[in-house]
């Protein structure tokens, strides 16, 4: 594999940022476009694809994200090379996107697979062209038509995760099972927040009964005023959850649950640390595969996503990166893992639950801009 970039050592660390960063708002869906070839990418976007090698795979994902195992598996049996390259957020993958970069498989999160679909700016996946999509899409009812991509006409579900509060019980105990819990005296200094704008925000917006997207500047007042009184507590802004408990630099930290399970890996007593989902409400998420509308080897990339889920490799993906995946058969391997940290557990009752990150209106998503804004500088 060839790296564009240097690869980071895990996903935890590669999280940060806004849009605000790179000025992609929702209402044009983040992606530039050009009118006059527009129905002609149209067209073929929809255009169905022949499941056949017609190149090497270009890949572009979070860093660290598939087992290496299973990269040299596909090169060896469909005689390819995968071409590697890593973005560091969503705003970063777009970015690359309007720059004229050309991708045949990314993995983009729910609602950036909303603006990516509506932008008219991924191939269609036909699944029954797929050998192993059954054990997905016949198991997993939710992902048969989620809200972001109906009918999964566009996508193919890659991992699931939900966010909750990690701490180490050698230092706090027991916790109550609320985002209270972040507002610990006992932990006062040694707490991190996520580097991220709509989990932070999500904390006040729950702890007050809000939706967990809203963009009411009312409501956004009110969940900047609770996290301003969390604000003098915290340690900092961090998405390396899981070694800032390992290393001690935190006692408590906002955390996704597969970040927590792949820190079991790494732990020498995992019952020195504990994971909860909040009363309140836990955001949950999922990313998907997807094919890009001007890849250059889509039938290479439909091959791929095959040969991803196919259970012994999804069984050694959930093993090397601590994210649970929607396919049949794969339960109890995650189930294993986070045996000590049972709440990390992603369930058909959680995605039913709809606490996922929505795309916004353009005013929307500048007024949740300024208000993390807001927060972040205390």
């Amino acid at each position: 594999m060839s790296p564009e970039a240097p690869s980071l050592s895990r996903r935890s660390l590669l999280r940060a940022g806004t849009a605000a960063a790179l000025g992609l708002t929702a209402a044009g869906c983040g992606f530039s476009t050009d009118s006059a070839s527009d129905a002609a990418g149209q067209a073929a976007a929809e255009s169905p694809i022949d499941v056949k090698v017609d190149g090497d795979l270009v890949y572009f994902n979070w860093a660290d994200f598939v087992d290496p195992a299973v990269f040299t598996g596909f090169s060896k049996e469909y005689g390819v090379k995968v071409v590697q390259s890593n973005y560091d957020s969503m705003e970063g993958m777009a970015a690359k996107l309007n720059a004229g970069n050309r991708y045949d498989i990314i993995f983009p999160t729910a609602k950036w697979a909303e603006r990516l679909s509506r932008g008219g700016r991924l191939r269609r996946i036909d699944h029954g062209r797929l050998k192993n999509a059954e054990a997905v899409f016949g198991a997993y009812d939710y992902f048969a038509d989620p809200w972001y991509d109906p009918r999964s006409a566009h996508t193919v579900p890659f991992t699931m995760y939900k966010t909750g509060i990690g701490w180490r019980r050698d230092r706090l105990g027991d916790l109550t099972g609320s985002w209270d819990d972040l507002w610990n005296d006992h932990a006062k200094g040694k707490v991190f927040v996520l580097d991220d704008r709509d989990e932070v925000l999500a904390i006040g917006a729950l702890k007050n009964g809000m939706p967990l997207t809203t963009e009411k500047p009312g409501d956004l007042d009110r969940v900047t005023d609770t996290l301003r009184t969390l604000r003098p507590r915290l340690r900092g802004f961090s998405s390396d959850s899981y070694n800032n408990l390992l290393n001690g630099n935190a006692d408590m930290t906002q955390a996704w649950s597969g970040d927590m399970a792949a820190m079991l890996a790494q732990a020498k007593d995992p019952s020195v640390f504990g994971f909860e989902t909040a009363r309140e409400g836990a955001p949950v998420n999922s990313d998907c595969y997807a094919i890009p509308a001007d890849a250059p080897h889509p039938g290479t990339a439909m091959l791929f996503i095959d040969y991803m889920l196919r259970p012994e490799n999804v069984k050694r993906n959930i093993e090397y990166i601590g994210y649970p995946m929607p396919v049949r058969g794969t339960e109890d391997t995650y189930a294993a893992l986070v045996e000590p940290f049972p709440q990390c557990q992603v369930t058909a009752a959680d995605l039913r639950d709809d606490l996922f990150f929505r795309n916004g209106t353009a005013a929307g998503e500048r007024a949740r801009d300024a208000a993390w804004t807001d927060v972040k500088a205390g």
